[in-house]
């Protein structure tokens, strides 16, 4: 498939022809390039979910969903980049293009597009040329229906940093099963801060619906061991406080999820907690843990600093909050 543009008029639209064609895709750069290749070889990406818009030889915007699990539908739009030489016009052109005509060919007509998320630097708002591009990106995204959801800080702990001593304020013991964890997930989910949980619930799921959404479509997922996960208890009583659940994605060991009961809330346990799962994957040797959480949750940013975790980016999800016509 392609396309012509009045503002390029050298235009043309299309998905990559195999992998074969990757090195044409990095032409552009972006902080995931490295994960391509693997992806491509996992099935977490395809290549006619790979879309490029070229002015001729030229490579001026690109674009790629990316799945999970090898043979499941895209799960999110992550790759979207102009080329920055481009004017404002043009890259308003080009990615409105290179946008509709990829998404009416792999997004189904009447189904919900995948959330976009983007990872990008901390100060991009101070930085002319690099809010400049993002602005340009927002104002594509904003033109087919979509929404800003929600920045986020992505937190990073590295090895050599101290981790806190146990206080013995709580004990710790391995989550037995799904229902074990989801019956702590669901009271959390009714008083949660976190944008994505809010907006499940604002959709019309209860609280528990949210919570076996989370755990089916991402905790459930993870192959690290299961013997990570921790449930954080009373001393005295095994009274549940609150979860942690290390683990390890396709790609970085990471704090997936954490969470504090609201009725023992504002006793400080979330840093308990967080120390129990950094303590539990800083023991197997892993060359940096992983975690992120939303700008505006200032309590979770402020517990994950005093456990060592330095900001190290923002990353931003926009979301189409209906389904539309392929394309529109």
């Amino acid at each position: 498939m392609t396309t012509s543009s009045s503002a390029v008029p050298g235009l043309h639209v299309r998905p990559l022809t195999g992998p074969e064609e990757l090195d044409l895709f990095l032409r552009l750069t972006y902080s995931l390039d490295h994960e391509l290749a693997d992806d491509l070889a996992t099935g977490r990406r395809l290549p006619q979910w790979m879309w490029v818009a070229l002015d001729g030889d030229r490579l001026v915007g690109r674009l790629a969903w990316w799945t999970g699990t090898a043979g499941a539908a895209p799960q999110a739009l992550d790759f979207f980049d102009l080329d920055p030489e481009l004017s404002a016009e043009e890259r308003d052109e080009v990615g409105l293009r290179l946008l509709t005509t990829a998404t009416a060919a792999v997004v189904p007509t009447g189904t919900q597009r995948p959330e976009f998320g983007r990872f990008i630097p901390a100060d991009w708002r101070e930085v002319p040329e690099t809010r400049s591009v993002l602005e340009s990106l927002f104002s594509v995204l904003e033109r087919t229906g979509a929404r800003p959801l929600v920045e986020r800080l992505r937190l990073e702990w590295r090895p050599g940093t101290p981790v806190p001593e146990p206080k013995g304020r709580l004990e710790f013991r391995p989550v037995r099963d799904r229902e074990d964890l989801l019956a702590l997930m669901t009271p959390v989910m009714e008083g949660t801060l976190d944008a994505h949980g809010q907006a499940d619930l604002a959709s019309g799921l209860s609280a528990r619906e949210a919570a076996e959404l989370h755990y089916d479509e991402e905790l459930g997922k993870y192959s690290s061991p299961r013997e990570w996960w921790r449930i954080a208890q009373l001393p005295e009583t095994g009274e549940p406080v609150g979860f942690v659940v290390p683990a390890r994605n396709n790609y970085h060991h990471t704090i997936a999820y954490i969470g504090v009961l609201p009725a023992h809330r504002g006793h400080g346990y979330i840093d308990d907690i967080l120390a129990e799962g950094t303590r539990i994957l800083a023991a197997t040797d892993v060359p940096r843990i992983r975690a992120a959480t939303d700008l505006g949750n200032v309590p979770m940013a402020a517990s994950f600093a005093r456990a060592g975790y330095v900001a190290f980016e923002h990353a931003v999800n926009y979301v189409w909050d209906a389904p539309g016509a392929s394309g529109s």
